[in-house]
Order: C-alpha cells, then sequence, then structure tokens
C-alpha cells in the first residue's frame, strides 16, 4: 500500500474510532439518566449504568473515570441540549419551553432530583445548580426588563421578580412529576406570566386547568 493510502486509511479508522466512542458516551448518558431518575445520585451506581449498556464496569470507566465525572458529564448533556443564546430568550417563549419540558419527563427527572439532593453539604453538583441558578436569574431579569422595563406592573423590580419565576418553573416541575394528571403545568404557568404582565389584578381570571 502506498504512503498516502495508508495515512488516508489510518485517518479513516482513527474517524470511525472517534465516533463510535462518541455514540458509546452517548449512549451511557442516556443510561445515566435513567438510572438517576429512578434511584437518585446517591442510590445510582456506575455498576448499574454499565449493565444498562452492556459493559462491566471497568469498561465504563474507560469513558468515565469517577462517579462524580459522570454526572459533571450528564450535566453539561442536558445543558447542551437544552441551550438557547440568551438574546433568543423571550418572557412568551418561556410557556412553550415548560410545553416542551412536558415531552420529556426523564430528563426533568433526573434533574428534579439532582437538585433535590444538591442541596446538601459536599454533593458533588451543589456547585453547579449554585452557579446555574445565579446564572438563570441573571437571564431572567434581562428578559423582564425587555419585556417591562425597569418596573413590572405590580411595582417590581426584574431582579426582584426573576427568582420568584424561577421558583415556580421549577416548583411546578416537582408538582407535575409526582401527579402529572392533576397538575397542568403548561397552564399554570401561563397563568403566572399572566400575573406578572396585570400585576395580579385579575387573580380569578386563570385558567389553572388549561380550559
Amino acid at each position: 500500500m502506498a504512503p498516502k493510502a495508508r495515512t488516508t486509511a489510518k485517518a479513516t479508522t482513527k474517524t470511525t474510532t472517534r465516533a463510535r466512542s462518541e455514540e458509546r458516551r452517548a449512549e451511557i448518558l442516556r443510561a445515566a439518566l435513567e438510572v438517576i431518575a429512578e434511584r437518585g445520585y446517591r442510590g445510582a451506581s456506575l455498576g448499574a449504568v454499565a449493565e444498562r449498556v452492556g459493559l462491566t464496569q471497568q469498561g465504563l470507566l474507560h469513558y468515565f473515570p469517577t462517579k462524580d465525572a459522570l454526572l459533571v458529564a450528564v450535566l453539561e448533556a442536558r445543558d447542551q441540549w437544552d441551550a438557547v443564546p440568551t438574546k433568543e430568550i423571550r418572557l412568551d417563549l418561556l410557556g412553550s419551553l415548560v410545553e416542551y419540558n412536558t415531552m420529556r419527563p426523564g430528563i426533568i427527572q433526573t434533574f428534579s432530583a439532582l437538585l433535590g439532593e444538591s442541596v446538601t453539604d459536599g454533593h458533588p453538583a451543589r456547585e453547579y445548580f449554585t452557579e446555574r441558578y445565579g446564572s438563570v436569574r441573571e437571564k431572567f431579569a434581562a428578559v423582564l426588563r425587555v419585556e417591562y422595563g425597569d418596573r413590572l406592573p405590580g411595582g417590581l423590580t426584574p431582579e426582584a421578580a426573576a427568582p420568584l419565576l424561577v421558583a415556580v418553573m421549577d416548583g411546578l416541575q416537582y408538582q407535575w412529576l409526582l401527579d402529572p394528571d392533576s397538575v397542568d403545568m403548561v397552564g399554570a404557568f401561563r397563568d403566572f406570566l399572566g400575573l406578572l404582565g396585570d400585576g395580579g389584578a385579575d387573580t380569578n381570571g386563570g385558567s389553572g386547568s388549561g380550559e
């Protein structure tokens, strides 16, 4: 085989190997999401994740050397899936995001399980969630300022309203996960946006049930 042909063959083999490795990593991340959703981070084990993808635990360690490394990769993957440029975030699109979340309960369940556990000291995801919430509050404050200016109709500043907006989104997710037949997450969130818009003047006009 000519030198150029050998070089091309090696490059092709390397590309194929890299693609297979990335596919395997993605498969492991999906399995980790499932296991964490079912058992929580504390109850999830590398062995359980490895078994779900047909690997030995030693084989899994080739891709993720520690459980914490796997957790970080799961959280980073979720951020990539959810990535929306800040300039494209609008208040009217947040309701669509909530609706989108109803179509992927497994991911939302995993995120919620990790969030609940992360408040404990020493949890490997605590720093991630602390930084993430700080960033989300800043983004939501910017979105509210674009929509309402320096004061919302009820008198709150965007910075004061942003934590409430985050709390409603996440709080509804927990209620919906526990009882999806009774909690209309999409309708309730749109009702809350309505309250922000009119300053809470029409407290009896929201649908709540999506009717």
